[in-house]
């Protein structure tokens, strides 16, 4: 497999209108791209077992779950060999969304979501203060979330 998969336009649009609703029918979107399913269907496989489409899943409104803070989490570690630690100690809080290992002011950046702020301030406290590798963390809060896009093929 390489590292960037070759997309024709049939794979292009296929991938777009799977993006809009993964659960359109092949038969559907075969008439639309004046294919056969098994065109649309051998495509998509296709794009599975290179890795272009990683699966499917169910996006979900946190507010309405009762998650309203947003916040993101600096973090700096007291050494580079701590990160494989310090990050199996964040993966097992389910208040961080995401992670990522990064360059610049930071070794670790995290996404949380909590209920309250007083909710926050106990992670903060209780969990991610508490893991011995971490040095130091900031907190930005989000106010919203104006964009939120997957890429395009």
């Amino acid at each position: 497999m390489s590292l960037n998969a070759h997309l024709d336009e049939l794979d292009k649009k296929i991938l777009n209108a799977l993006m809009v609703n993964a659960r359109v029918p092949y038969a559907e979107l075969a008439k639309k791209f004046n294919v056969s399913a098994g065109t649309i269907h051998v495509r998509v496989e296709k794009m599975k077992s290179t890795g272009v489409i990683l699966g499917t899943k169910v996006e979900v409104c946190p507010k309405k779950l009762g998650y309203d803070v947003c916040c993101f989490i600096g973090i700096n570690l007291k050494s580079a060999k701590d990160y494989p630690s310090a990050l199996a100690q964040l993966k097992a809080l389910d208040e961080v969304v995401e992670a990522y290992y990064t360059t610049g002011n930071y070794n670790i950046f995290v996404k949380l979501m909590t209920r309250s702020i007083d909710e926050l301030q106990k992670v903060l406290i209780d969990k991610i203060q508490q893991i011995e590798e971490v040095q130091s963390t900031e907190t930005l809060i989000s106010l919203q979330n104006p964009i939120s896009r997957d890429v395009h093929p």
